[in-house]
């Protein structure tokens, strides 16, 4: 290989190295909340604040043309599929992404102005790009500059050629600056440097600028920076912090978020490298982080720097419902009706003595003497409960052939004692003349002699029983009512 073909060949490794060194210029250390977020909103919005009016013009098409812009949550069949079809911004929760065709001139194509930033800090500048082209066309080429407000550059830095994906691809590009003592504002400033007209065609989402400082961390004690427990459980944890490189004047606090991270408090008192986390009554996921701050910023709560999270979660215990107790006659098995809710639970009965299948809700069961069944429920974080429930074992149903209703509160009622309501059984009584005086469908029996509130005059009658489960046969029988 001669000089020049090897130049050939370095060049554009050159080029790629820097191209994806410079995407990956983001912050090494701890990061802070984010201080700007800029996300495009949801649903229908109208034209965006940040793009230079005289250079790009919006639309509401989601297919913009050359020097056009949109802000939507998707796009599809674009330019005869050309385009990817982009279902979902880059955090996919159902939010807008700017969608830019860019213009046939390169130039600026975002820009804004970014206040209330801390002085003479470090921050973390970061954009989500895509290239949304899915056939040959000009790749998209950025320069993102942060300025003050006079002009003065901060910090810049190069995409390079944004290549062509198989699939939708978001990727992360950023810069790390730091602002001037004398102002908390500056520019951010997008610059296409690739022409439109064939390709060249973007989406952009979630800009935003963090502080980033010295590296942060937190621990729990003798645990993973992940605990799972079960309500009620009396452990305590400590958690201790740590920062890499030490402040002038540290200002240290925990904090917590019973959000998932969203918003977070500090904790009173809180203000050491070390936190005594005394139990938690409520079920929920519990975040800390430990923070740190200098001095002479402390009363600017977004100059914080924040540490990985520590997360305990206290887990409700899983219900178990081991179903009505049941009888069972001989020759005529029972069915169990349980139920059990929770996270990822499994169950299991005890004793599984006479049962179909001891892992089910609704096993079937044959026990020749009276017991008692318990369903065990277990959470995937070992959080149990227990349920009992009893069987009875009969030889068969007694039905009483006569009661007294006349109200000495002995035989009022006319009762079946073991006719369980698993038999759906269908229960009717028939005075002389063939009316219902009683009727009982998949309930208990308890007949106390009067229909309507009318009390029945004593006499024969005649009931039928009938069952749901036509493996049990039909029973008739006559009843003496005596007053």
């Amino acid at each position: 290989m001669n000089h020049l073909s090897f130049l050939r060949f370095l060049l554009p490794a050159i080029v790629l190295f820097l191209s994806y060194a410079t995407q990956a210029q983001v912050c090494n250390g701890s990061l802070g909340d984010p201080v700007v977020n800029i996300t495009f909103g949801k649903g229908s919005t109208g034209p965006s604040n940040y793009a230079p009016s005289d250079s790009y013009t919006y639309t509401s098409s989601t297919c913009p043309n050359d020097g056009y812009y949109t802000i939507t949550n998707a796009t599809s069949g674009c330019f005869g599929n050309h385009w990817h079809t982009v279902t979902a911004d880059h955090t996919g929760d159902n939010g807008n992404f700017m969608l830019v065709n860019a213009s046939y001139d390169s130039g600026v194509f975002f820009i804004t102005t970014v206040t209330n930033l801390c002085p003479n800090t470090t921050y973390e500048f970061s954009a989500w790009i895509m290239n949304v082209l899915n056939t040959f066309g000009i790749q998209p080429n950025l320069t993102f500059y942060i300025e003050k407000p006079d002009g003065t550059i901060l910090g810049s830095n190069a995409s390079g050629p944004i290549p062509i994906s198989q699939t939708p691809e978001w990727k992360k590009y950023g810069i790390l600056f730091t602002t001037p003592s004398d102002s908390a504002s500056i520019v951010l400033r997008i610059v296409n440097n690739s022409p439109g007209g064939n390709g060249n065609d973007l989406a952009i989402d979630d800009i935003g600028f963090r502080p980033c400082g010295a590296k942060v961390t937190a621990a729990i004690v003798g645990s993973a920076d992940t605990v799972n427990v079960c309500e009620g459980n009396t452990t305590t944890y400590t958690f201790t912090g740590d920062v890499s490189s030490v402040y002038q004047s540290p200002v240290f606090q925990w904090q917590i978020s019973r959000d998932t991270g969203k918003t977070w408090q500090d904790i009173q008192g809180a203000t050491g490298t070390s936190y005594l986390r005394l139990p938690t009554v409520t079920p929920g996921s519990y975040q800390y982080r430990f923070t740190v701050v200098d001095k002479s910023a402390s009363g600017i709560t977004s100059c914080r720097i924040a540490s990985n999270l520590l997360i305990i979660n206290v887990h409700s215990f899983p219900v178990a419902d081991a179903g009505p107790d049941r009888v069972y006659i001989k020759g005529y098995p029972v069915t169990i009706a349980a139920t059990a809710t929770g996270e990822n639970i499994s169950y299991s009965w005890s004793p599984s003595l006479y049962m179909s299948d001891p892992t089910s809700l609704s096993p079937v069961v044959t026990p020749p003497v009276d017991i008692v069944y318990t369903l065990s429920v277990q959470s995937a974080f070992s959080c149990t409960s227990k349920d009992d429930m009893k069987v009875k074992a009969v030889g068969g149903l007694f039905i009483p052939n006569a009661f007294t209703p006349n109200g000495d509160g002995i035989n009022d009622r006319w009762n079946i004692p073991y006719l369980d309501i698993g038999f759906d059984a269908d229960v009717k009584v028939f005075n002389r003349w063939g009316g219902i005086v009683y009727h009982a469908s998949a309930a208990k029996v308890s007949w106390d002699g009067t229909l309507d509130n009318i009390p029945q005059p004593s006499g024969v009658y005649i009931y039928i029983i009938t069952f749901k489960d036509l493996t049990l046969p039909e029973i008739k029988g006559v009843l003496t009512l005596i007053r």
